[in-house]
C-alpha cells in the first residue's frame, strides 16, 4: 500500500514540472525573435537607403565597334576600292539575356524583316524550335528515356539527341519561322555586350520604318549603318587588291591568335589577301568606343559614344584605272583570239605587266588563268608575281651584259662563232634558223636574230669550258653559279620585293645529275633562257634595268598613304621613295651594245629579226622576243605518255627607245608551237600605244 502511494507521488511531480520547461523554451524563442526583429529594424532604419542604392546600382562597360576601312585610289585620284554604306538592323546582347528572351525577340523581329538571301540549316531550325519550352517538353515526351538519361549522357549530348529528334519530325517551318531561326542563331552566337548585324544587306525602307516603330518592344535591337567594299571603276584589279572577310567568317583561323593579340574581336572583318592583307594595319583604322551602362539585372540601360573612331588610312596606288581597264581588255581580246584559233588550247593563261623603269612604280597589271579541262578563263592579275615560266630568249640581254661586264667580250670585240653545238650523246643544239645561216655574229646582231648558238659559245668562253664537237665538253663545277649570279643582278630568279604578299622567286633547275656530274647541256640551255623559270614581274624589272641605264628598281604598287578629309581631298602622310636594289656595273659603251641589239630586234633589217611588226609603233619600241619549249602537264594524268609539246611565248620591251618611260613584259605560256602567231606582240603594241595616248 505504501508502494502505491509513493509511485503515485512521483507521477504528480513530473506533470507539474513540464509546463515550466516549455515556458523556458518559449521564452528563449521569444527573445531570439525579438532580437532578430530588432536587428532587422535597425538595418532598415540605419542602412535602408544604402541597400536600396545597391539594388539600383548600374555597371559600366566600354565596348568597341569597327569603322569603315580605308579607301584605295588610282594614280589619278579615282576610287578603285571604296565603302558602300548600308542601313542595318543591329542587336546588342545584354549581360544576362536568357534563351527565352532571345526566342521572343527573334519571333518579334521576324514580323518586320525577312532574311531572304540566307537559308537556315536543319540544325539552326531545330535549335530555334527547342527554345520554346513547350516544344522541348513535347519532343522529350516522344523520345526514349534512355536518350535522356543523365547518367549515360552529358547535358550537351542530351541536347544533341533532342535536336536529332526534331529533325526526324520533319516540321514544315513557315518563311517567318525560318527568318526567326536565323535571327535566333545570330543573337545566340553574339558575345555579351557586343553589337552584331541582324540584317545589313537589302534592307527596305518599310523594314526600317517598322522596326523603328517597335524598338521599345525589341530590347537590344537598333538601327545602324554597315559598309561593304565597292569597286566603282570595275573589278579587273580586284585580284591585286584582294578581299576582306565577312562579319560571319570573322578572323582567319590560321592567324586567329595573332589578330586576337592585336586587339581584334573574333567577328572583325580583316583583309585576307594581297593589298587588303598587306596594308591591314593601315586600312583597318581605329575602332570607335562606346560606354554601355547595364542595370544590376544585366539589362542595358544606356549606351554612350566615347570615341567616334577614325576611318582607315587611304592608299593611293601607282596604277591608272583607265590604263588598267585597257590592259586587261587587250589581254582578254588577244588571248580569246588565241583560244579561238586553237593556239592556246593547252595554255594555262596569259600575263602582262607595265612599269615605270625609272621609279619602279607599277602602271598596269593584268593576268588570265585558263583551265584547259573546262576551257574557262578567269582574271588572275596576281599571276605576275606567283606564276613562274621558262621565258626563253628574252633573257639574252642579261647574258650579253654578263659577258661584257666580265670582259668575256668587249664593245669593240664581241664577234663569236655561230657554229652549232654538238655535245656527245645528244641532239645538236642550234638556233631557229638553219645551221650555217651565219658563220659568226656580233652581239647586237645575235640579239636581233635571237641566236641561241651565240649565247652558248659566250657561256662556254665565260666559264672556261673545254669543248670538242661531238667528242668532249668539260666545265668548272661553279659554272651554274657564275651564270645565275649574273642573272640575279637583273632580278631574274630573285623576289623583287614588291609590296604584295605571295611573291615567289621562280624555279631553279638542277645543276648536277644523280652521280654528281655537272649538267653541261642544261647550262648551255640556261644561257639562252631555256632552263630556269622566272615570274613576269621579274622580267619587267630586268628590262627596266636595261631601259634606265643599269638601276634595278624595286617594284611597288602603293604610291602614298594618307587620309581622306570630309571635303574629299587626300591628305598624304607618307610617299613611297624609289628604291635602287642594285646598280649594274656597266660602262656606257657596254650598255649601248645591249640597247642597240634590243633596238634592232624591232627596227633591224635582217630577215631573221623577231619583232618587226612593232617597227611602226609610236613612240619607238626596243625589246626582245622569246620562246621556250615546254610540255602540257595534265594534273589528272601526271604520267601521261607523249604529252603535247608546247612553247612559252614572251616579249619584253621599253618605250620610247631613246628615253624610256614605260617598260613592259608579256607572257603567253603553253602555246601550240605551230601556231605561235604574234599574240605577245599584239599585246605589247596596244600596251605602248594606249599608255602614251593617256599620258601625252
Amino acid at each position: 500500500m505504501n508502494y502505491f502511494r509513493k509511485n503515485s507521488g512521483t507521477g504528480s511531480n513530473k506533470q507539474a514540472s513540464t509546463p515550466i520547461r516549455m515556458k523556458i523554451i518559449l521564452g528563449i524563442i521569444f527573445v531570439l525573435f525579438a532580437l532578430l526583429i530588432g536587428q532587422l529594424a535597425y538595418l532598415q532604419l540605419a542602412y535602408g537607403s544604402r541597400f536600396k542604392a545597391e539594388v539600383a546600382k548600374t555597371d559600366s562597360t566600354v565596348v568597341s565597334n569597327q569603322v569603315p576601312r580605308g579607301v584605295m585610289y588610282d594614280a589619278k585620284g579615282r576610287i578603285l576600292v571604296g565603302n558602300k554604306a548600308n542601313n542595318a538592323i543591329t542587336y546588342t546582347k545584354g549581360a544576362s539575356t536568357s534563351t527565352k528572351q532571345i526566342y521572343n525577340i527573334s519571333n518579334a523581329l521576324s514580323a518586320y524583316i525577312r532574311l531572304n538571301d540566307e537559308k537556315p540549316t536543319s540544325e539552326q531550325l531545330a535549335e530555334y524550335y527547342l527554345a520554346d519550352q513547350a516544344n522541348s517538353t513535347r519532343i522529350q515526351a516522344k523520345m526514349p528515356k534512355s536518350q535522356l538519361d543523365t547518367k549515360k549522357y552529358s547535358n550537351s549530348e542530351i541536347y544533341q539527341n533532342e535536336i536529332a529528334a526534331v529533325k526526324k519530325e520533319k516540321i514544315n517551318f513557315t518563311d517567318r519561322q525560318k527568318t526567326a531561326a536565323l535571327i535566333f542563331n545570330k543573337i545566340s552566337g553574339a558575345y555579351t555586350l557586343s553589337t552584331i548585324y541582324i540584317k545589313n544587306k537589302g534592307l527596305t525602307d518599310k523594314e526600317i520604318a517598322e522596326v523603328g516603330e517597335h524598338l521599345s518592344d525589341l530590347p537590344g535591337v537598333g538601327i545602324g549603318t554597315d559598309w561593304e567594299r565597292s569597286y566603282p571603276n570595275g573589278s579587273s584589279i580586284q585580284s591585286i587588291i584582294g578581299s576582306v572577310s565577312t562579319e560571319k567568317s570573322g578572323l582567319p583561323s590560321d592567324n586567329l591568335q595573332y589578330y586576337l593579340s592585336q586587339g581584334y574581336s573574333r567577328n572583325d572583318r580583316v583583309g585576307t589577301s594581297y593589298l587588303e592583307k598587306e596594308y591591314e594595319s593601315l586600312l583597318k583604322g581605329s575602332k570607335s568606343t562606346s560606354e554601355v551602362i547595364t542595370k544590376a539585372n544585366g539589362d542595358i540601360q544606356q549606351t554612350k559614344t566615347v570615341y567616334k573612331g577614325q576611318a582607315g588610312s587611304s592608299l593611293v596606288l601607282t596604277i591608272d584605272a583607265k590604263y588598267q581597264k585597257q590592259l586587261q581588255s587587250t589581254l582578254k581580246r588577244v588571248y580569246n583570239s588565241a583560244l579561238a584559233s586553237g593556239a592556246a588550247r593547252y595554255s594555262s593563261g596569259a600575263y602582262a605587266i607595265a612599269m615605270n623603269p625609272k621609279t619602279g612604280a607599277l602602271l598596269g597589271v593584268a593576268g588570265l588563268s585558263h583551265n584547259p579541262k573546262t576551257n574557262k578563263t578567269v582574271d588572275n592579275a596576281l599571276g605576275v608575281i606567283n606564276q613562274s615560266f621558262v621565258m626563253g630568249s628574252v633573257v639574252k640581254g642579261a647574258t650579253v651584259s654578263g659577258g661584257l661586264i666580265n670582259n668575256v667580250i668587249t664593245p669593240t670585240n664581241n664577234t663569236l662563232s655561230d657554229a652549232a653545238v654538238y655535245l656527245p650523246g645528244s641532239a645538236v643544239k642550234k638556233s631557229v634558223y638553219p645551221i650555217g645561216t651565219f658563220g659568226s655574229l656580233d652581239a647586237p646582231t645575235a640579239l636581233e636574230v635571237s641566236s641561241n648558238i651565240y649565247m652558248m659559245h659566250l657561256a662556254m668562253k665565260w666559264v672556261g669550258a673545254k669543248y670538242v664537237p661531238k667528242q668532249y665538253i668539260s666545265m668548272p663545277s661553279n659554272s651554274f653559279e657564275i651564270l645565275r649570279r649574273n642573272f640575279s643582278m637583273f632580278g631574274l630568279g630573285q623576289k623583287t620585293g614588291v609590296d604584295l604578299p605571295g611573291e615567289v622567286s621562280g624555279i631553279e633547275g638542277k645543276s648536277f645529275d644523280s652521280q654528281g656530274r655537272l649538267l653541261s647541256g642544261s647550262l648551255l640551255d640556261l644561257a639562252y633562257g631555256n632552263y630556269d623559270a622566272y615570274t613576269p614581274i621579274q622580267l619587267v624589272q630586268y628590262v627596266s634595268t636595261i631601259a634606265n641605264g643599269g638601276y634595278r628598281m624595286q617594284p611597288y604598287i602603293v604610291q602614298s598613304v594618307g587620309r581622306t578629309g570630309n571635303n574629299g581631298k587626300i591628305y598624304v602622310n607618307y610617299n613611297k621613295k624609289p628604291n635602287v636594289q642594285q646598280r649594274i656595273p656597266w660602262t656606257q659603251s657596254e650598255l649601248n651594245v645591249v640597247r642597240e641589239g634590243f633596238y634592232r630586234v624591232v627596227h633591224g633589217t635582217n630577215g631573221w629579226g623577231t619583232a618587226h611588226p612593232l617597227k611602226n609603233v609610236k613612240p619607238s619600241i626596243s625589246g626582245k622576243t622569246g620562246t621556250a619549249q615546254t610540255f602540257y602537264y595534265d594534273p589528272d594524268n601526271p604520267n601521261r605518255k607523249n604529252p603535247p609539246e608546247l612553247i612559252n611565248a614572251t616579249f619584253v620591251g621599253y618605250a620610247p627607245s631613246s628615253n624610256p618611260k614605260l617598260a613592259i613584259a608579256v607572257v603567253f605560256p603553253g602555246l601550240d608551237p605551230d601556231m605561235e602567231g604574234t599574240y605577245t606582240l599584239q599585246v605589247a603594241k596596244a600596251m605602248v600605244q594606249d599608255y602614251f595616248k593617256l599620258h601625252k
